[in-house]
């Protein structure tokens, strides 16, 4: 029989697709059981509920959507993969209140992201929640209170912190592979269509909007809001930025050592097209951090040419040399004289541009040490302080766009220093009934 590391490689990695007939080769203790709840499961969710349902000894016990031809369609996914049906609700209040599950997953709009995950702290469940962990700041820091409050785990979804080959090119890079690490750049592009302009129509009779928006501000249905383009809305999303270079400036604040960063940059704008998009399409972030280090994240939401022939990435430079790693779990290292002296290459497809998994076989294994750290056999790779400081960067960088101007941070916590306006950013207003209370 095989024991359960050796499993996860083969099954996850080796074997390649996350299939029931490899997942379920492996029979673990009935005492490793574990049971979660998925919230939000119409895209990035719905792969998250496969392939929580493919782990070994997992069960999905439940699923929350507000809209109930996805809530249905997932029900049916998972009773097919699994032969056991689980209980939908469209109202994550209700399912929180069964007791007979370990954590709930969360892939929900941004807006939901951090006032369900404390909602499920406080009802005793473990969190995995999808990046970004939080709408706006405030919700970070209330999210790692409760954490520390209510002694559960939670795990967000920065994958890369599980990938092998990217934890070895952070330990080399400490290391000092390329010298003194003083400086590093990140970028995301893709080719959106315009959402062109949102007629005011009544609400499909399968969606409850009313608990879609949730803990936001209401807002008029849009026939161009639901399900994904939400995302260039502030009112429930958070821009590219967040939507993908979170992942990036998780990476460059790992490689550089850095928590809280002490000015930041951006300038930007909705160039390509003239429609509802709120947040830029185009977007460059700039940092300075305490330890004599910067870095820069760009953002084409519209152009989708590649830099670097990669559609996403991060470079660290060094005094010694350069590190090239084009956003899988490839990387090489090159001296001072631009010479490579050292490639690690992994094989696994890679999409960049995938909206919902681009490396799906190698996020399954993220998803695998949140189950095993529910078990005590692991320890968690993101765990929610270092998600709330990952998060923060581009949240910063939106204040920083949004106001027009620098921002100047305290390097102990990441506030904004005398600034009421971009201040203001740093929080939000709920819905009547929704406050978010640790």
């Amino acid at each position: 029989m095989q024991n359960r590391r050796e499993f996860i490689k083969t099954g996850l990695v080796g074997a390649g697709a996350l299939t029931t007939s490899n997942l379920f080769a492996f029979n673990g203790q009935p005492n490793d059981k574990v049971v979660l709840g998925v919230m939000g499961t119409n895209s990035r969710g719905a792969f998250l509920t496969k392939t929580f349902a493919s782990i070994p000894n997992v069960e999905i016990g439940y699923i929350c959507d507000p809209d109930a031809t996805v809530l249905a369609k997932t029900i049916a996914q998972v009773e097919k993969l699994t032969g056991k049906k689980p209980q939908g609700f469209s109202d994550i209040r209700k399912m929180l209140e069964k007791k007979d599950f370990d954590g709930m997953a969360i892939a929900a709009p941004d807006h939901w992201h951090a006032p369900a995950a404390i909602m499920g702290l406080q009802a005793g469940k473990h969190v995995y929640v999808e990046k970004p962990c939080s709408h706006n700041p405030r919700e970070g820091e209330l999210l790692v209170e409760a954490t520390n409050k209510y002694k559960k785990l939670v795990q967000m979804g920065s994958q890369r912190r599980t990938f092998s080959n990217v934890k070895d090119m952070i330990a080399k890079l400490h290391g000092g592979a390329i010298g003194r690490v003083y400086f590093a750049r990140g970028w995301y592009v893709n080719n959106r269509k315009s959402i062109g302009k949102g007629v005011v129509t009544s609400v499909p009779q399968n969606l409850d909007f009313d608990l879609w928006q949730g803990p936001a501000p209401r807002r008029e249905f849009k026939d161009n809001l639901v399900h994904y383009n939400w995302h260039w809305f502030w009112n429930w999303g958070t821009g590219e930025a967040l939507n993908n270079g979170t992942h990036e400036l998780d990476v460059i604040r790992w490689g550089l050592n850095v928590d809280y960063p002490t000015q930041v940059v951006s300038a930007g704008g909705r160039f390509h097209f003239q429609d509802d998009w709120e947040t830029p399409d185009t977007q460059t972030i700039t940092y300075n951090f305490p330890n004599n280090t910067g870095c820069t994240w760009e953002g084409r939401s519209c152009n989708g040419y590649n830099s670097e022939d990669s559609a996403r990435g991060v470079i660290f430079y060094g005094d010694k040399g350069t590190i090239v790693y084009p956003g899988a779990n490839s990387y090489q290292i090159f001296d001072g004289a631009n010479k490579l002296v050292s490639e690690v290459k992994d094989d696994t497809p890679f999409d960049a541009t995938n909206t919902v998994s681009p490396l799906e076989k190698l996020d399954g294994l993220h998803l695998v040490n949140f189950v095993e750290a529910i078990r005590e056999k692991e320890k968690i790779n993101a765990p929610i302080l270092e998600g709330h400081k990952s998060t923060l960067l581009p949240q910063l960088g939106n204040i920083a766009y949004r106001v027009g101007r620098a921002l100047k941070c305290d390097p102990a916590n990441g506030h904004i220093l005398n600034d009421k306006e971009a201040t203001k950013l740093w929080s939000r207003e709920y819905a009547k009934g929704w406050d978010v209370i640790v």
